[in-house]
């Protein structure tokens, strides 16, 4: 019916979550740009420019770094599925959400799963990790990074050394870091990465790249199946294979799209690609050092600013991620009322939590395009003017103060 449906007109919000976060208006324009064929030379160009670049973003000489096209969740299934088959003994080590996530993932895909848990709020020692792997000697680890449900980050060193001595595939989801805090894929001996476009890369969601190296290409190899209508002659099935059991992200075919041979499998998301290599490009030139640091200067102030307003930080600071913060809700605070009143008049978006976290902590992401000083000093402002209306007791500007000196604002000469 004519004139029902109103013209699209979002509304501009200051997006302070662990993910979806703001998008940078090079990578949005990039997006608007003319379609090309998937295999016009001028795309598989841009195909070839985007694989460069994600080399240098996970810090890796692998020959495989291409983007799956999915949201996040999907470059995890299609590096799970690809690396399990049914039987093979896989252990993941929870410490949140995503942990799980990656249980249930090789569960589905037949694996006899070993789970190492810990206390939400901290993470496990290299000790207990490399322990476990000695003691149950996986095909596979599968490790989260950044756990954005916690706000914590499982520090790498010395895992990838030990699967290497039993023999195990380690796998690292680093959706929620890559972009915003080191991924050294190969110094840490790391033979598959996930990353996410949403979050530190700051391009929507829509695409997870990954990167793995020989050895896991080989796993993918011994279960390859080519479809029978892309093959030049029929031929029989091999009788003992047991084939990645999905098609569309199955990463031996996929490989062989983003090779020069561009074996059809399906059709690129031509404008997300536009989004992702415009979105490296920018990480590339502001530079992975000076990257990280921006991010560790916005989360001081921020944190600066929090603790200055009475509030307390959860988790173990010990292991705290640089580019999430996590808050306890103050007791006797309405977090949801918060959240909506920060959202409708200020246009200001944080984060509440999942499973045993739900209602207890916000969640304050300072990622990609979002980690600025305007945003921070916009977001402690408000928070501060909300939780003053909810009746929490404070001094206020104390906090906006605080992050000022962070930022060592000076008056004007």
């Amino acid at each position: 019916m004519a004139g029902v449906y109103k013209d699209l007109a979002p509304s501009p919000r200051t997006i302070m979550t662990p993910g979806p976060v703001e998008v940078d208006p090079r990578v949005l324009r990039a997006m608007s740009y003319p379609i090309l064929g998937q295999f016009d030379p001028e795309f598989t160009a841009l195909m070839n420019e985007t694989m460069e670049m994600l080399r240098q973003l996970f810090k890796t000489e692998n020959e495989w770094a291409f983007p799956v096209d999915g949201t996040s969740r999907s470059g995890i299934e299609a590096v799970l599925i690809g690396l399990i088959e049914p039987s093979d003994k896989v252990l993941v080590p929870i410490y949140g959400r995503f942990g799980h996530l990656l249980t249930e993932i090789a569960r589905r895909c037949g694996a006899e799963v070993v789970t190492l848990e810990t206390d939400w709020g901290t993470v496990f020692t290299e000790a207990e990790i490399i322990g476990a792997i000695q003691e149950h000697q996986p095909k596979l680890v599968a490790l989260v990074h950044g756990e954005t449900s916690t706000g914590r980050m499982q520090p790498l060193t010395g895992i990838g050394q030990a699967c290497r001595e039993v023999n195990a595939l380690f796998v690292v989801d680093a959706v929620a870091t890559i972009g915003g805090i080191e991924v050294a894929t190969d110094r840490l001996l790391i033979d598959a990465v996930i990353g996410g476009t949403q979050k530190c890369l700051s391009v929507p969601a829509g695409m997870a790249p990954i990167t793995y190296n020989k050895r896991a290409e080989a796993k993918l190899q011994s279960r390859k199946k080519i479809e029978r209508g892309l093959l030049l002659a029929d031929g029989e099935d091999d009788p003992l294979l047991r084939p990645i059991q999905s098609n569309y992200l199955d990463l031996s075919q996929l490989q062989d799209y983003w090779s020069p041979a561009r074996l059809n499998h399906h059709t690129e998301a031509t404008s997300m690609l536009y989004a992702l290599r415009e979105g490296l490009r920018l990480v590339l030139e502001e530079g992975l050092d000076t990257r990280f640091a921006r991010h560790r200067e916005h989360e001081g102030a921020l944190v600066a600013g929090l603790e200055a307003m009475g509030l307390r930080l959860y988790g173990d600071p010990s292991c705290k991620m640089t580019v999430v913060t996590c808050i306890e809700i103050p007791v006797g605070i309405d977090g949801e009322s918060v959240r909506s009143m920060l959202l409708e008049h200020y246009g200001i978006e944080i984060a509440s939590s999942f499973g045993p976290l739900k209602g207890k902590i916000w969640r304050i992401g300072t990622m990609g395009y979002s980690c600025s000083k305007r945003n921070v000093l916009l977001t402690l402002g408000a928070l501060e003017a909300v939780l003053l209306r909810h009746g929490q007791t404070l001094e206020a500007g104390k906090a906006l103060q605080a992050a000022m000196d962070a930022y060592d604002i000076q008056l004007p000469s």
